[in-house]
């Protein structure tokens, strides 16, 4: 039988060392996911947030040892982490340190970090040094059209968890107090979101700038905020109006843009 070969890609990223005697306790009462429920060696998306539920920094949190805890999160982001963290430790006993690591992510089948970013079976894998056979470019179509969104793009200051989908992947609604918690459940106990991110295919011709309004019958109904080519087509990632039906062509200026499914189940 042939053997398919894996699929590599570079993944960019920081990484924050939380370890001590009370790192559980300390990282459960700041950050949005249930961390103490993970096992050695397990892993789980996390956000670390204001107390206005915006988002500081999307994480991975990997349990590494009992007391010992690695946090993965987007280049250029990992001071920012560590210093959010420290300004609120007080009398928690526990180190947070900034760490080198490496990050690729291979897809198919090998041991590593779950990762659902990009719509199909794949990991993470720290500190292994394997050839890229994906490009920057081809890994970002896969997560655009995976409808996964990227801090500086789909996650600011101006975003809700829930509008970008992370609650559903990043939040435990039955665990203890940390900061955000409140807004976060106020909006997931309501059960409406004002806007929702979706995937869009556009008209090929000049990649839009990031903002681009989107318009439905002559009305602003949304904004792009990732773009990247897919052959002779653009492909983006945008907020749109929730009360905009998915079957609704939409327009940016005179091109038109549909609304693709995402990716089943989503990730």
């Amino acid at each position: 039988m042939a053997v398919t070969a894996l699929r590599v890609a570079r993944r960019p990223r920081e990484f924050v060392g939380v370890r001590g005697r009370d790192a559980a306790s300390y990282l459960q009462a700041m950050v949005s996911n249930d961390v103490e429920a993970l096992g050695v060696g397990e892993s789980c998306e996390a956000l670390l947030l204001t107390p206005k539920a915006r988002v500081i920094a999307p994480l991975v949190v990997l349990r590494r040892a009992v007391d010992d805890f690695l946090l993965l999160t987007e280049d250029g982001l990992g001071e920012r982490v560590r210093a959010t963290l420290l300004r609120s430790r007080f009398a928690a006993k526990c180190e947070i340190v900034l760490e080198e690591h490496s990050s690729i992510v291979v897809l198919g089948s090998v041991e590593g970090i779950p990762t659902t970013e990009y719509g199909v079976s794949a990991v993470e894998v720290l500190d292994e040094d394997r050839e890229a056979t994906i490009d920057d470019e081809e890994l970002e179509l896969m997560r655009i059209r995976a409808g996964t969104p990227r801090f500086g793009r789909e996650i600011d200051d101006r975003v809700l968890p829930a509008e970008a989908g992370l609650d559903s992947r990043a939040v435990d609604f039955e665990k203890g107090c940390y900061p955000g918690q409140e807004p976060i459940a106020r909006q997931h106990y309501r059960g409406r979101v004002n806007r929702t991110l979706r995937v869009l295919e556009l008209d090929g011709g000049e990649l839009p700038e990031y903002d681009a309004e989107l318009e439905l019958e002559g009305k602003v109904i949304g904004r792009v905020t990732s773009v990247t080519r897919d052959g002779d087509s653009v492909v983006a990632l945008g907020y749109v109006r929730a009360e905009v039906p998915r079957d609704a062509l939409l327009r940016l200026g005179t091109r038109l843009g549909t609304q693709l499914e995402l990716p089943s189940p989503r990730p």
